[in-house]
């Protein structure tokens, strides 16, 4: 019982995660550029730094869980997030809610590099593990606009970083309470390295070779899914009208083709094993390319249905270049790769915003998906470089 109640927290960790970095995308786009004055491309530049500390401290948070804690950093994580939440919510000015959005960004860094390196170690079932965590994760992408979308409506967009936030503090105090003698006793498991091998040539050029592909198509791939959940809030408000009339009607329709598109990565992880990442990841950056080319132009349910597709492919590529990485590094490097995999990908999260502030401010959104249509082509090309098949790479025997 101890044991499912663990998990189900650190899976609920890893969706108010997603959560409270996306209530602002909802807010900025139906709520704050009204009440404030500002355009929503003026608006975004405030959420950058936010989304740069999301990466740059996965880092440093990662050293202090290996150093310290790692329960006592999920502890510090629901805790600080959730008053982090909370102060934002009384920011009287776009540089007060900027600040707000960057110390949320701080604590939201902690959690893929502790609460994953959790799940990965701690269970046997690690693939199952990792998927069901992976789609809680993107429920928090989904639900972000509903929420927010419902509280704008219904005691105003300060009401979105409360209530989430003091749900943030109350989970903490009962993960301290379910961990507190792991948090004060930390448990570390030592592990004997095998001595290393010489890498053939030939198979040395091939890893560098993927390993190239794998950083490239995650930042690609980060730039079409920041700019995908982060700006559909705001795309359904102006392409819907014949669908929907509130914030809660955009948040809906935005929380459903989100739920929707988490199923991807489910879909994804079942394919992967039987034929391998090159032609899976080809097929959801394929499905992309069309569908972002197809977008432009579309309203109302033909543009909800586009959505739909490229939504599902998006989510769907998520865990591949993660399975990658499992598949090619060695024990002793893969938490480091992982890492550096975060900072990437999350860095890559926060240039986005300026792009689709400057594009959407000067053309308008049918360019930005023309945009991603292009950076879905790029990944394209580059996954067609793949080997057919994956080495894997050999375990690192452990002892307690």
């Amino acid at each position: 019982m101890r044991e499912r109640l663990h998990f189900l927290l650190l899976n609920v960790g890893h969706f108010l995660d997603h959560l409270f970095t996306l209530i602002f995308a909802t807010v900025a786009a139906l709520a704050l550029h009204r009440e404030w004055g500002l355009g929503y491309a003026d608006l975004l530049k405030f959420a950058t730094p936010g989304f740069f500390a999301f990466g740059i401290f996965a880092l440093p948070a990662g050293w202090l869980a290996d150093n310290w804690s790692r329960e006592g950093m999920m502890t510090v994580f629901f805790v600080g997030i959730g008053l982090a939440s909370i102060t934002t919510a009384f920011a009287r000015t776009p540089f007060e809610i900027g600040l707000g959005l960057f110390v949320i960004g701080v604590f939201a860094a902690i959690y893929h590099p502790v609460g994953l390196a959790i799940v990965v170690e701690k269970w046997k079932n690690t693939g199952m593990r990792i998927a069901v965590n992976g789609v809680w994760g993107n429920l928090g992408v989904a639900s972000a606009a509903l929420i927010t979308g419902y509280f704008i409506d219904h005691g105003g967009w300060r009401m979105a970083f409360i209530v989430p936030g003091v749900v943030s503090v109350l989970i903490g105090l009962a993960y301290t309470a379910l961990m507190w003698d792991e948090i004060i006793h930390p448990r570390h498991k030592s592990k004997v390295q095998t001595a290393a091998k010489a890498v053939p040539a030939d198979v040395k050029a091939m890893l560098v070779r993927v390993s190239a592909i794998v950083f490239l198509t995650t930042a690609v791939s980060s730039i079409i899914f920041q700019s995908t959940t982060f700006a559909l809030p705001k795309v359904f408000d102006e392409r819907l009208g014949g669908l929907s009339v509130s914030a809660t009607a955009v948040g809906g329709l935005a929380f459903l083709v989100f739920a929707l598109g988490s199923m991807g990565q489910l879909i994804v992880g079942h394919y992967l094993d039987r034929f391998g990442p090159r032609l899976v990841f080809a097929t959801a950056a394929a499905i992309q390319a069309v569908f972002f080319l197809v977008m432009p132009g579309l309203a109302d349910w033909a543009a909800l249905a586009c959505a739909m597709v490229f939504m599902l492919a998006a989510f769907g590529q998520i865990p591949i270049n993660d399975y990658m990485i499992g598949r090619l590094a060695d024990g002793q490097w893969r938490a480091r790769i992982y890492g550096v995999r975060y900072v990437v990908s999350f860095t890559v999260l926060a240039a986005a915003l300026p792009l689709i502030a400057f594009v959407y401010e000067n053309w308008g959104f049918d360019a930005l998906f023309r945009v991603l249509a292009a950076s879905a082509a790029v990944i394209l090309t580059a996954v067609l470089m793949l080997p057919q098949r994956l080495p894997r790479a050999e375990p690192i025997p452990a002892r307690a």
